[in-house]
């Protein structure tokens, strides 16, 4: 991009010091590149922006630029605090895997994905499965977020580490002590070598005069004439040459972007603002399509649902019908077979009368006949008793059943009765499903582009002033809100932390913090030192 400064391609340079840019008018065989075969290049931004929401125009190019912070940090040649890890991770997964989805998003997915540097990893008594739960919990929050905005966040979060867009040197002072420079988008800083966070002391590009080499003598004169020149010496001259280029075109970057921007950074801004509020309004015409989609199929759902449960009832209706008929003709079966019975029980009954009269009639002389005969009228008697009721008994066992059967019909009756509501009531309801069914042609949500203006002529700096103080705030409270999620993860996990396993960067980082320092506050170190000779 024109503000961040062109990509290049460049070899991959050792850990202590940054890849060397090739120069674009050369051939590659022609530079100092190794012989052995495959020779690796890697396709790198040599200048960093300040502020990448503003500075990267072009969402291909921020694309590549947050692919290449992101791997400096898992690289750990951007120190990343623990915290801060889980959180640009977070992001990552966003901008990979889109909005999460518990169905589609289930335990052990991100199990194959390098998402956080393998310092944060040891430093921790936690399973692969307990940094997946907290990235998740973070990414589940990001619902709605498009993967150039998800990008943009990590960007936005990385920006803020003490080691992002720094290049560091090794030189010597003029007493030979050993040190590191440190040149980035702010300034030239000066470093302990083992302390790459927090620099002794910055130069601000806006307070150096004029930077120049001589051989392998470097100098840097600040603009307030009573402040000393600042020498270095580096190992070698190509380093020179290299450090000065990064110097000519941060210095550059650093005015250009406290000046007004050119018509054709005016024009690339205003087109990305257009292309960005036109991809955010097709993501609102999907978002709102996909609504009327999902409550339509819940729609359907419940009326299959309701159908499925209307089927359900007029079959239990149906099997209960049959069993009324059933216990219908049982108890009718019955009760004709004990009317049977009570007949048969009182004509031999009335045989047993017509017996005992017989033998009544013909009673015998003798008292031992009439004995014998009295006993057979007795026994006859308790016959016929016995006999009466046991038909009586059964005539009333007979008008039981007749009531049972009475009953049996009325219930049959009252089946038929709701198996025919059930019917009238499915019917209804599949008239209702056929009328509220979705019709076949959508609604259409096509955007007339004759419609839709935007007005980027105005130049009204108070207007911009006042845009700018209200983002300042917003973004102030938005980092108020991010801190304190951050110092929550932080403490939830500092019981899992191994302290033995702390390198020096993480025991500077909590000294830093714990004191306020910060990227940000360290550059005004040379202004609060007033006027005083530099000694380092």
């Amino acid at each position: 991009s024109a503000v961040s400064g062109e990509s290049r391609r460049s070899t991959s340079g050792s850990d202590r010091s940054p890849p060397r840019p090739l120069p674009p008018d050369r051939r590659v065989l022609d530079h100092d590149v190794p012989t052995e075969e495959p020779v690796t290049f890697h396709f790198l931004a040599k200048f960093y922006p300040e502020n990448a929401e503003e500075e990267l125009v072009q969402e291909i190019t921020q694309h590549l630029f947050f692919l290449q912070v992101k791997k400096q940090i898992l690289d750990e040649k951007i120190y990343c605090p623990p915290e801060a890890s889980v959180l640009l991770a977070s992001y990552a997964v966003q901008a990979k895997y889109g909005d999460y989805d518990p169905n589609v998003h289930k335990r052990g997915f991100l199990a194959q994905e390098e998402l956080l540097p393998k310092r944060v990893i040891n430093l921790y008594q936690m399973t692969p499965e307990m940094w997946e739960e907290r990235i998740t919990a973070w990414y589940a929050e990001h619902r709605g977020r498009a993967r150039d905005e998800a990008e943009m966040e990590y960007l936005k979060i990385a920006q803020d580490l003490e080691m992002y867009g720094v290049n560091y040197f090794a030189i010597r002072n003029k007493k030979g002590t050993e040190l590191l420079l440190g040149v980035d988008a702010l300034g030239l800083h000066i470093y302990d070598p083992d302390n790459r966070l927090t620099p002794k002391i910055s130069f601000p590009w806006n307070e150096i005069r004029n930077i120049s080499y001589s051989d392998k003598e470097f100098t840097i004169k600040p603009l307030d004439k009573k402040i000393d020149v600042f020498k270095f010496n580096s190992s070698k001259l190509r380093v020179n040459k290299l450090i000065l280029q990064l110097c000519i075109g941060n210095h550059d970057l650093f005015m250009r972007r406290r000046k007004a921007d050119s018509l054709e950074v005016q024009q690339m801004k205003a087109q990305a603002r257009e292309e960005k509020a036109r991809k955010q309004m097709e993501r609102q015409r999907l978002a709102r399509e996909k609504q009327m989609r999902e409550e339509a199929e819940r729609t359907r759902d419940e009326l299959e649902r309701r159908l499925m449960q209307l089927k359900e009832e007029a079959t239990m209706a149906n099997e209960a019908l049959m069993r009324s008929e059933e216990t219908a003709d049982l108890l009718a079966e019955k009760a004709q077979i004990t009317e049977e019975e009570a007949k048969l029980l009182a004509q031999k009954a009335a045989e047993a009368e017509q017996e005992m009269q017989r033998i009544k009639a013909t009673a015998i002389r003798t008292e031992e006949e009439k004995r014998l005969m009295e006993q057979k009228v007795l026994e006859a008697e308790m016959l016929a008793l016995k006999m009466a009721e046991e038909s009586e008994r059964r005539a009333k066992e007979a008008d039981q059943l007749k009531q049972d059967l009475q009953e049996a019909r009325e219930s049959e009756r009252r089946a038929k009765q709701k198996l025919l509501e059930i019917t009238s009531k499915s019917s209804y309801t599949s008239m209702n499903s056929s009328t509220t069914a979705l019709p076949t042609d959508l609604p259409s949500f096509n955007l007339i582009s004759e419609s839709l203006s935007f007005d980027f002529k105005d130049t009204d700096m108070k207007r911009l002033s006042m845009e700018i103080e209200k983002e300042k705030v917003e973004y102030m409270e938005k980092s108020k809100h991010l801190q304190e999620q951050l110092n929550e993860l932080k403490t939830e996990i500092e019981a899992l932390k191994l302290k033995e396993r702390e390198t020096a960067l993480d025991i500077l980082h909590n000294e830093n913090a714990s004191r306020g320092n910060s990227k940000h506050n360290t550059i005004k170190k040379p202004q609060a030192q007033g006027r005083r000779p530099i000694c380092i």
